[in-house]
């Protein structure tokens, strides 16, 4: 990640949507950015210059925080305060996604009231899924097999963390995350430090990118970061709530 990173789109109000914005992840075979509502549960696809797509209800999902792409029409949502990732599928004639049935795996893990499952990031080559936890304390958990391919037996699963990694992190929450399938390397979103921090392979803080007013084009501090996403080309789409968008570009 470029530290110098300038702001092309900033603070962009997306139509359509009046509040609870959450998460992002891109999709490389739709070329377009999907996301979550969490106050009124919905999946949103919108184009990479933050215009809203469609719209698709959830159906099932008390706090929908996190989403990320895992292959063709295949995504893993968080339900935060549950503690559970779900399976979901998406195709051009998806009306509503009820949950009812869907994968699931479910992880009581620190809980603590919502300050839960906040951030999602796949990486394809390793099948890895990594979990952020919110804060108290802020964690970051590697989870291999899930999602599991449908119609095939399910593989065991583990879940793993790097207590080192966390321990270093300078960050007051997590609010998302991103892997660079380029680098290897993981970047997380905190909201309230209104940063962006690469992790190198091992786990070490590389770079960051500040969200402050001032910084990168920035007139305007980023008011609540929740959700980042990363385009081949090394863009960075970033939301916040309420409904606002950002992009920054090499």
């Amino acid at each position: 990640m470029a530290t110098g990173l300038p702001s092309s789109i900033q603070g962009k109000v997306i139509g359509g949507i009046d509040d609870d914005l959450s998460a992002l992840t891109f999709d490389p075979d739709r070329n377009s950015l999907i996301a979550v509502t969490n106050g009124n549960p919905h999946l949103l696809e919108l184009s990479l210059e933050g215009d809203l797509v469609r719209a698709i209800p959830l159906v099932g999902l008390g706090d929908p925080e996190a989403i990320e792409y895992i292959s063709p029409g295949v995504y893993v949502i968080s339900d935060e305060r549950l503690q559970r990732l779900l399976r979901v599928e998406v195709d051009e004639r998806t009306q509503q996604i009820d949950v009812a049935g869907a994968q699931q795996l479910s992880l009581g893990i620190d809980r603590n009231g919502n300050k839960g499952f906040e951030g999602l990031a796949y990486d394809a080559a390793g099948k890895r899924l990594f979990v952020a936890k919110e804060r108290d304390p802020v964690r970051i958990y590697e989870i291999t097999g899930f999602p599991y391919v449908s119609g095939k037996q399910a593989i065991a699963v583990h879940v793993s963390e790097n207590r080192e990694r966390d321990a270093g992190l300078f960050v007051r929450d997590l609010s998302s995350l991103q892997f660079d399938e380029r680098t290897g390397h993981l970047l997380a979103l905190s909201d309230e430090s209104r940063l962006v921090v690469e992790l190198g392979t091992d786990g070490q803080p590389l770079s960051s990118l500040s969200l402050s007013a001032g910084r990168h084009g920035l007139e305007r501090d980023v008011p609540q970061a929740e959700g980042i996403a990363m385009g081949p080309d090394g863009t960075l789409y970033l939301v916040s709530e309420p409904n606002l968008f950002y992009v920054f570009r090499k």
